[in-house]
């Protein structure tokens, strides 16, 4: 394991808000009505940048220079990796939303174990800091509140959350689920796709080349590659987003996949995008955390995993408030403990 790097694993944001039902602009535009210029002063103070964008009917879906944002009318999510600092977003963001006409009434905070702690900045350096940091940049309308840390059998693979919502607050879609997962150690072969070789058309070539535009082949498809190496995408599938980060340098290679969808679709869906994502990076080691209202999301993890000899070494389940069931799971391949 190298000694530094750069810090693959994200922190994720899910900030919602509501406003007057009765205003149309609110149910339909809200926080995309938001200008660019705000949405850049608010990366400024995460210290990151927008490298591409795409939008559609439902939302605008933006590739940072550290991961991914995504920006829906009443519902706002940023995932940052490296050394960002993420929940510096959370006061200017409801401080925006507020011009808007929309109040907050749901946060939710997830993240994996950093692979260098060490290297994080305030307010980042711990999870109890980094909850301290958001009760403290929280109105008092969000009383629901609860942070739990998620244990594995090993100790580098945690899940960390923190969700809280008001009385009249968010609940998450009963038929919604976000799957996220955390993929370390990647086959060294298929790494070596994400380091760049082309010219302008290089991230297309490389989410071609790579599988990675076969998980949903339905997927308007918003791609980057870093210099010298690096990748990341947003797919746009109607009101659904998937992206997909990688940081493939040896010692410290590491890919993410997250993406959104609804128990109401075919279960075997559920399977087939996991198995696809997973396949383009064949990982010693994968976690995933599914949150869900629902169990049938989480049962159908391992199916996934274990045709791709994966084999499941731990299980947590909590309960969070309005945000549902939050379940950790993780696998590595047969042939390592």
């Amino acid at each position: 394991m190298a000694v530094s790097g750069f810090e693959g694993f994200e922190k994720r944001l899910e900030l919602h808000f509501f406003g007057d039902d009765n205003d149309p602009t609110v149910t339909t535009m809200g926080l995309r009505l938001l200008d660019f210029e705000s949405l850049e002063n608010v990366l400024r103070v995460v210290q990151c940048t927008v490298v591409s964008a795409v939008g559609n009917h439902f939302f605008d879906a933006y590739v940072l220079s550290e991961s991914s944002l995504f920006v829906y009318p009443t519902k706002i999510i940023i995932k940052t990796c490296g050394t960002t600092q993420l929940l510096k977003s959370i006061r200017p963001l409801i401080h925006l939303a507020k011009n808007l006409g929309l109040t907050i009434c749901g946060c939710r905070y997830t993240r994996g174990t950093f692979i260098f702690p060490k290297s994080q900045p305030f307010p980042h350096i711990n999870f109890k800091q980094e909850v301290i940091y958001i009760e403290e940049n929280l109105p008092n309308n969000l009383c629901f509140r609860k942070a739990s840390v998620m244990p594995s059998k090993n100790p580098s693979y945690s899940w960390h959350v923190f969700s809280s919502a008001s009385d009249n607050g968010v609940h998450f879609s009963d038929g919604e689920f976000t799957v996220e997962v955390c993929m370390t150690e990647l086959d060294r072969v298929l790494a070596r796709k994400f380091f760049k070789t082309g010219g302008d058309s290089a991230a297309k070539e490389m989410t071609d080349l790579t599988g990675i535009g076969n998980i949903n082949p339905r997927a308007l498809i918003c791609d980057f590659v870093f210099d010298p190496c690096g990748y990341s995408m947003n797919g746009v599938d109607g009101d659904r987003y998937s992206t997909i980060h990688v940081t493939p340098e040896d010692g410290f290679s590491y890919a993410s996949f997250e993406y959104v969808g609804s128990v109401y679709d075919d279960q075997d869906d559920i399977v087939e995008t996991l198995k696809k994502a997973v396949q383009v990076f064949k990982p010693a080691t994968v976690s995933v955390s599914t949150t869900s209202h629902r169990r049938e999301v989480w049962t159908r993890v391992a199916h996934a995993m274990e045709p791709l000899g994966l084999k499941c070494r731990s299980f947590a389940m909590d309960e969070f408030p309005t945000a549902g069931t939050v379940v950790f799971q993780t696998f590595t391949a047969a042939r390592r403990k």
